[in-house]
């Protein structure tokens, strides 16, 4: 059995911010504006991966989680070509790396925080 990633689905609080931070920051492109059940939200194609955006649907209940990490989604990680170029733009755009370019078993990697408090991690080889 082989598994590879088909896709990354976010609940956002604002799809708008979300979906301009995804094309305008990182290069995805809209595929489309959808449902996800009764919840308005958007595709978008990162590079070969389906990134779903959703709403919360007007049944559901979200909480914040207060801790710096919990048990589930930790981060999103993203290879980039060169690190740098990728963390200086970034940050022009107004994103604040929590880790700046860093070595680490043969990578090159840094962090920052997306909109709604997500965390990238950037990769270069």
């Amino acid at each position: 059995m082989t598994y590879r990633l088909h896709h990354i689905h976010l609940i956002c609080r604002d799809l708008e911010k979300m979906l301009s931070f995804f094309a305008d920051a990182l290069g995805a492109n809209l595929v489309a504006r959808r449902k996800f059940g009764t919840a308005d939200g958007a595709t978008l194609d990162l590079q070969g991966i389906d990134i779903n955006l959703r709403v919360v649907r007007a049944d559901e209940e979200i909480s914040d989680h207060k801790s710096p990490s919990t048990y589930g989604y930790d981060h999103i990680g993203l290879e980039v070509e060169d690190i740098h170029a990728a963390c200086d733009d970034l940050t022009q755009r107004g994103y604040q790396f929590s880790m700046p370019p860093t070595d680490a078993a043969g990578l090159t990697i840094a962090f920052f925080k997306g909109p709604e408090n997500i965390t990238i991690e950037l990769v270069q080889n």
